[in-house]
């Protein structure tokens, strides 16, 4: 479950920075409408993909309501994303590491 969270943090925050990109090309220079639609769409399913996992990352290692929301949130701030993924790894590796190993049958 880290694993998908990291992953998602990165790609959504990626593409947050491709939208400002493409915001900026649309109303600064009146170009790329088509272009910021699509990446638009795109970084929305995305960004609800990456609050179901960060959600359930959060409801698994048992964090505060604050800190959840933060984690959500930072899914929406340029840039954030990426500081907020590495306290997170840092913070949640370590219980990963101390869980009991599952063997399936």
């Amino acid at each position: 479950m880290l694993t998908r969270y990291r992953v998602m943090a990165y790609v959504t925050a990626v593409m947050l920075l491709i939208l400002c990109a493409c915001m900026v090309a649309k109303y600064g220079f009146d170009t790329g409408a088509d272009l910021t639609l699509a990446v638009s769409q795109v970084h929305g399913v995305l960004f609800m993909i990456y609050l179901v996992f960060a959600f359930d990352l959060g409801s698994k290692a048992k964090w505060p309501f604050g800190k959840l929301l933060w984690v959500l949130a930072s899914g929406t701030i340029p840039l954030a994303a990426f500081f907020v993924e590495r306290g997170v790894r840092a913070e949640v590796e370590p219980l990963v590491a101390d869980a009991p190993a599952t063997v399936s049958a």
